[in-house]
């Protein structure tokens, strides 16, 4: 499910909206927000839901045993196993095609489907170990909090990427601010413009003319076309970076900005 899906602008999104403002509590926000993130990534990937709450299960355990115990070993073995995971379903394949073409051995490849977020979820779960080792945040005693911070839908399949520690207190105690929300919602329907009438619209013309769907195959169609799709690109990007800030907003998450003007950045660190 995408935020540009018609199941989410008009069912999904109402729905959780209603049962997280009508729910009193923060714990009783926090389930509702657990209940509908699970919700959201097993409409796409019902198959590796279990991945996600193992990961996050895995992580939870070592973040007690690393600062209960403060040896590297178990930060190194977080990692690893995190680490891990996410190698093998991106570049498994890769891995074993490379060796069959090196010393021309037949073995299988292995058709591994990329479990949708998986980068994004491995690491913020890294986020949370690494801010546990280095003593910025104590670890969270609570599954599900910390469950809530990997798996939040806004932010799940697409970023942006948001450590722990500039979230933990918002997990924990999280106050109404029409203001944030009239803003938040602002945001999203900003984004969903980016994403709707120029990445999409753009793309779309870009693909006729990269693959020669259109009958003008000239030297300036095709930079038209690369053109387009640096646009695509761009505004495909802008677009769910506005609409995860703008839902986190809503829901009292104040995410940092992570998309600022990328084709105008003069070094990395931009």
């Amino acid at each position: 499910m995408v935020f540009s899906n018609l199941i989410f602008l008009y069912l999904f999104l109402p729905v959780c909206l209603i049962a997280y403002f009508f729910c009193p509590g923060i714990r009783a926000k926090n389930a509702v927000l657990i209940l509908f993130s699970l919700i959201f990534y097993a409409w796409g990937e019902p198959v590796y839901l279990l991945l996600m709450i193992a990961s996050a299960a895995v992580n939870w355990y070592f973040g007690l045993l690393i600062e209960r115990r403060r040896k590297k070993i178990f930060l190194i073995l977080a990692l690893v196993l995190d680490l891990g995971c996410l190698a093998v379903f991106k570049y498994a394949g890769f891995f074993v095609e490379n060796l069959n073409a090196v010393f021309g051995a037949s073995i299988p490849v292995p058709q591994i489907a990329l479990p949708i977020g998986i980068s994004f979820y491995t690491f913020q779960a890294l986020s949370y170990t690494v801010d546990v080792w280095r003593g910025d945040v104590p670890a969270q005693r609570s599954f599900a909090k910390l469950l809530l911070y990997i798996s939040l839908f806004p932010q799940l399949i697409a970023g942006p990427i948001v450590r722990y520690s500039d979230v933990a207190a918002q997990i924990d105690d999280r106050q109404f601010d029409a203001s944030e929300a009239f803003y938040g919602a602002t945001r999203f329907c900003i984004g969903l413009a980016k994403k709707v009438l120029l990445a999409d619209a753009a793309g779309k013309v870009a693909s006729q003319i990269l693959d020669g769907s259109l009958a003008s195959n000239t030297t300036v169609a095709a930079w038209l076309g690369i053109l387009l799709y640096t646009f695509e690109i761009y505004f495909d990007f802008s677009g769910y970076s506005d609409m995860a800030i703008g839902m986190g907003r809503i829901f009292g998450f104040k995410y940092m900005e992570n998309f600022r003007l990328p084709y105008t950045a003069v070094s990395i660190t931009d």
